[in-house]
């Protein structure tokens, strides 16, 4: 998914940058001895043949022109020598900072799917750019280089595709449910003479149940299957966790007062397992009290 592959790009950026930093100061000294285009190309290639994913790479001037064709995996574009690059990340950014720059995501011309492109300037002996080598990786790759063990990886494919199917599974249920709840309330309507508290009470926890399922659906998808995982997302995290716990309060809560009414009418003698499951609701939201407190200090720091 692109939007998990961004967000994992942005936490894997620093690694990524210092990789390519190291290639290129390996192979494109800062100042090269007679520079020429044609010095920093063959360099350029060498790193290209290094790397077995790499979409392309070409040199700008310091003006921003394209001043050599792109030199694909298996071919060469000579077109596009003499394009004005000057309003590109990676010529402004290496021009502005003086070193090492990788660009953020954006989709490739070449490829049409999201790429990456490090740059690197190249100075005189005055000190001065004179050209900017500049080299095109996918998005994925960067990622499996960068972060070997990303959601990139075949582990993460199939680690979100289990993920997919049990939020299918679970939205299911939560379905199953709905309509069950729906089909009694139906039911209520059509014989409202003959509507009896338990069943209100098991329909009323049934939409509960219902409720907390899909939310919890919610969040694992975007989660784990999507990638939302910025400090917003993180924030809906723990509300949907507030809520499906909540829920789950909500259904013992109503388990217990109609075992209350059943036993205080029938068998007075089990009333102590309705106080258990009092206790255990009592439990659960001092529990949950504790999980929203400490929760609320950590998002303060």
């Amino acid at each position: 998914m692109q939007v998990r592959d961004m967000n994992d790009f942005s936490q894997v950026r620093v690694k990524a940058r210092a990789y390519f930093c190291y290639l290129f100061s390996k192979n494109i000294p800062n100042s090269i001895p007679l520079i020429s285009p044609d010095n920093v190309v063959k360099r350029l290639l060498k790193i290209k043949g290094d790397l077995k994913e790499c979409e392309g790479v070409y040199v700008l001037d310091a003006n921003g022109v394209q001043i050599t064709p792109t030199f694909l995996k298996t071919a060469q574009v000579d077109e596009d020598a003499g394009l004005i690059r000057s309003d590109r990340a990676y010529y402004y950014r290496a021009i502005k900072e003086k070193r090492c720059t990788i660009t953020d995501p954006y989709p490739s011309l070449i490829t049409k799917e999201l790429t990456v492109t490090a740059s690197q300037p190249i100075f005189d002996e005055h000190g001065d750019v004179v050209y900017v080598a500049c080299l095109d990786m996918p998005l994925d790759e960067v990622l499996r280089i960068a972060n070997p063990t990303a959601m990139s990886s075949t582990f993460g494919k199939v680690s979100r595709i289990s993920y997919a199917a049990f939020s299918l599974a679970l939205a299911l249920i939560s379905m199953l449910l709905f309509v069950k709840a729906m089909e009694s309330f139906i039911d209520f309507m059509l014989h409202f003479q003959e509507i009896s508290i338990n069943d209100i009470f098991t329909s009323t926890i049934l939409l509960t149940l219902s409720l907390a399922i899909f939310d919890l659906v919610k969040t694992l998808f975007s989660e784990e299957v999507l990638g939302s995982s910025d400090h917003h997302d993180t924030y809906d995290t723990h509300k949907t966790m507030v809520r499906f716990v909540g829920s789950i309060i909500i259904a013992l809560a109503i388990e217990s007062l109609m075992l209350v009414f059943k036993f205080a009418m029938t068998q007075p003698d089990k009333l102590i397992y309705a106080i258990y499951i009092i206790g255990g609701v009592f439990l659960l939201m001092i529990g949950l009290g504790v999980y929203i407190k400490l929760i609320g200090e950590r998002g303060k720091l």
